[in-house]
């Protein structure tokens, strides 16, 4: 009975968490949009490729996206996978069923059919335009976006398992471990990043997985310091001393006792943090250090943006898209935040 009655009391909490946070509209806006966002990304093969999603040809359904064919497959003279948007390619299947993505060109698909030199501004064909390297400008703004937040969100996520871990030792045992812990963080966060990422990029092939290794060795360190305050706080409460008194094991005392508290914490700085390192990747990405070249990177536009000034659409693009994510991520952040206030009083009704 006890133990129902705590449920029942645990939900009802954050059914009244999460009413603040819905009298946020702009916090509850910035969710959606931000769903929204995800959602494009993760469908961007769909969405834009040069691929087409299924051909019906012969009497036989085929899905390009799935399966590579050959040439010869749809009447061709070639044994490789043929470029679909060529003219011979599409009188080859102009009676056939060609279902296309909406943008039916890939981040990397180069365009030969322009009609001025690249960039040129948005039209009918290329709403978003094309880039320096005559490739279509709104499949690069959306893979762009699908990396930028795949890497926000995996940063975020190892930072906060490494920021909670460290963080909640050094406040919880205290001491000497306390004091060195603290001394030594000092020291590895005076470390410069970009100095450090331009002797690697010396000797290392920029990958996503090495700027996220190397951004995510300095990106905990904020996080661990307001969990070491929380655990410092809440460690001398009467519930955590009569624990201890008990002879409850310590990472008992740590995981059920003081983690939920030092949470609410983190949970809150969460959508900052991931806006800070999407920030972070993008800068990287426009100085010269980000991913390889040609992979879909709203910095690598920013750059192209930067040397092409007659082509303002590149550096709205750019801008708008990277603003766009940064915004919603702050104005979720705002409304978390006032979600986990104390002072803060769900809406009656």
């Amino acid at each position: 009975m006890k133990q129902t009655s705590y449920h029942q009391a645990k939900r009802t909490i954050w059914k009244q968490k999460w009413q603040i946070f819905k009298a946020n509209k702009r916090a509850l806006v910035s969710l959606y949009v931000f769903i929204l966002l995800c959602l494009f990304s993760l469908g961007a093969k769909c969405i834009a490729n040069h691929k087409p999603l299924m051909i019906y040809h012969n009497q036989t359904f085929y899905f390009p996206l799935l399966q590579s064919y050959p040439e010869t497959t749809f009447g061709g003279d070639f044994f490789t996978e043929p470029d679909y948007n060529d003219p011979y390619m599409q009188k080859l299947l102009q009676n056939s069923f060609v279902l296309r993505a909406p943008i039916p060109y890939s981040y990397d698909t180069i365009i030969l059919d322009l009609h001025t030199p690249a960039p040129t501004p948005p039209d009918s064909k290329h709403w978003l335009g094309t880039d320096d390297q005559a490739r279509d400008v709104s499949a690069r703004v959306l893979y762009g976006l699908g990396v930028s937040i795949g890497f926000g969100m995996l940063l975020s996520v190892c930072s906060v398992i490494i920021g909670v871990c460290i963080g909640g030792l050094q406040g919880y045992y205290g001491g000497l471990l306390d004091l060195l812990g603290q001394r030594g963080i000092e020291i590895y966060a005076s470390i410069p990043l970009l100095f450090l990422l331009i002797i690697l990029s010396s000797f290392l092939t920029p990958s996503f997985w090495w700027i996220l290794l190397i951004v995510l060795a300095f990106s905990w360190i904020n996080l661990s310091s307001i969990v070491r305050a929380e655990f410092l706080k809440v460690r001398n409460m009467p519930y955590a001393k009569a624990a201890k008194a008990l002879g409850v094991r310590n990472y008992i005392i740590i995981f059920k006792h003081l983690m939920p508290n030092a949470m609410i914490a983190t949970i809150t700085y969460v959508p900052f943090l991931m806006a800070g390192s999407i920030a972070t990747f993008v800068t990287l990405d426009f100085l010269g250090f980000g991913m390889p070249v040609g992979s879909a990177s709203l910095g690598e536009l920013l750059e192209q943006a930067k040397n092409n000034l007659t082509s303002p659409h590149l550096a709205l693009c750019a801008f708008a898209s990277i603003a766009l994510v940064l915004s919603v991520l702050v104005f979720i952040g705002e409304g978390i935040r006032d979600a986990f206030d104390p002072s803060m009083q769900a809406p009656q009704g």
